[in-house]
């Protein structure tokens, strides 16, 4: 590293992209990492940190454009921290995620497992049904700024719906006639935090405002400036959330107006939706999602399934109109409540749900004797903890259906789950965030015979 020098220029070739979506090149053995970096492509770049085992830098000059280079559709990209890749396009853009599974499981894993394929988006654009916009101290909304809590006003995003945006201008129309004070993070004052959106398939909304405190002003204003922007809204809902922190929900909710909550069809299935309800953000990739989870499963109608991490149970009622008896688990009580009723609403009656922590379920099931056929795991960004893996692989199943959102975290359970006796042999990539550097993977882990599982 000693070579290279902050503001000096030098000439690279970009190798490949980082797992936050920045170009790499490599100088003299240093890795460097650009924004708006294309595979490919020679570029002049002027170094702009250098750090213990890497530098960053920026680009001064590209020799020859890469023809996968694209011009940004949206005006805000560069200030916005939302979204990594509209330099891309959607083709370069798939190759960079599926690349990013491969090396994590190669790298991380350990296994020589070839990522099948990346399944694209129909339509990349306008894809999310849930928006969630942070609102500035000076009662501007839209997005944080990368790497900062600095909000960038926006009142149009290519990736949120656009009923989510006109729904984030009425409030903010709102907050500007009424004079409704911004929450402050640094001085804890102030109301307004959060404006956070639920679109269906069919076109109604759910509007959730976080304040800092258990009213607002004129609130029947509120609500009729919502209605008015966008007239297919069911309910306006008011949550509460008094913590300094970055955590956008409180515990406590009151509806303004309407319900609060919304239906939505998934895999032909009905669930209803309260406002901390996880649900995946993009329905139609989320059918995708799904669709290969069920394929990995391989049921045949009599197995039993144990699905952990079943948030409203969305892929447990998938699985259990292929399966015998379907299980699923949550940590979240109120997502747990949805399921059950989800299941009730759409006449699933060999589906069960238990809440409680991942690694207690698994544990108390794998001691009462439940060996399941097939297991599915949904976990969060942190992956799984090491004793879910131990108390999945007691329970003996053939199958484990691994879901993902994060490859490092995936990389290392697929590594933990081959000490414990089962290979990874099939996977691939499902792009649910266009434009971002996010990506969703499906792996199905094979149970080894004559390994002994513990």
């Amino acid at each position: 590293m000693e070579k290279l020098k902050e503001g000096g220029v030098y000439t690279g070739t970009v190798e490949g992209y980082s797992s936050e979506g920045l170009g790499i090149v490599r100088l003299d053995g240093a890795v460097v990492f650009v924004p708006r970096a294309v595979r490919g492509e020679t570029v002049d770049l002027r170094i702009t940190k250098v750090m213990k085992t890497a530098a960053a830098g920026e680009i001064v000059k590209i020799h020859h454009p890469s023809p996968e280079r694209a011009e940004p559709e949206c005006p805000y990209y560069g200030r916005c921290g939302g979204c990594d890749f509209q330099h891309l396009t959607y083709t370069e853009e798939l190759w960079a995620k599926r690349q990013r599974v491969q090396d994590a499981l190669t790298r991380i894993g350990g296994t020589d497992l070839q990522v099948e394929e990346i399944l694209g988006a129909k339509n990349p654009t306008h894809y999310r049904n849930k928006s969630q916009y942070p609102v500035g101290a000076d009662g501007s909304i839209g997005f944080f700024q990368a790497r900062s809590h600095r909000v960038v006003p926006i009142e149009r995003c290519l990736i949120q719906s656009e009923l989510s945006d006109k729904t984030a201008q009425a409030v903010a129309s709102w907050m500007k006639r009424y004079k409704i004070p911004a929450y402050d993070e640094t001085t804890g004052k102030g109301l307004i935090r959060h404006v956070y959106v639920r679109v269906n398939r069919a076109g109604e909304s759910l509007c959730c405002v976080v304040a800092n405190g258990r009213q607002v002003p004129r609130e029947p204003e509120l609500a009729a400036l919502v209605r008015s922007a966008a007239p297919r809204t069911v309910g306006v809902v008011l949550n509460t959330n008094t913590r300094r922190g970055n955590v956008i929900l409180g515990e406590k909710y009151r509806t303004i107006w309407g319900q609060d909550f919304l239906m939505d069809t998934l895999c032909g299935l009905t669930f209803k939706l309260s406002v901390p309800s996880f649900y995946q953000v993009n329905r139609d990739q989320a059918e995708v999602l799904y669709g290969k989870a069920l394929e990995y499963a391989g049921l045949t109608g009599r197995e039993t399934v144990l699905d952990l991490y079943c948030g409203t149970g969305t892929i447990t009622l998938c699985l259990a109109a292929k399966a015998g008896r379907a299980i699923g688990a949550e940590i979240v009580a109120p997502a747990i409540r949805d399921a059950r009723e989800n299941a009730a609403r759409n006449g699933v009656e060999n589906a069960e749900f238990f809440c409680g922590d991942a690694s207690d379920v698994s544990a108390k099931l794998e001691a009462e004797g439940l060996r399941p056929d097939v297991v599915t795991v949904d976990p969060p960004r942190k992956g799984l903890a090491p004793e879910v893996i131990d108390s999945v692989a007691a329970m003996g199943p053939e199958r484990v259906v691994y879901v993902s959102c994060d490859p490092a975290t995936l990389g290392r359970d697929v590594k933990r789950f081959a000490q414990v006796g089962y290979t990874a042999v099939r996977a691939c990539a499902v792009d649910m965030f266009p434009g971002t550097r996010h990506v969703e993977s499906v792996v199905l882990l094979s149970r080894d015979h004559g390994t002994e599982t513990p």
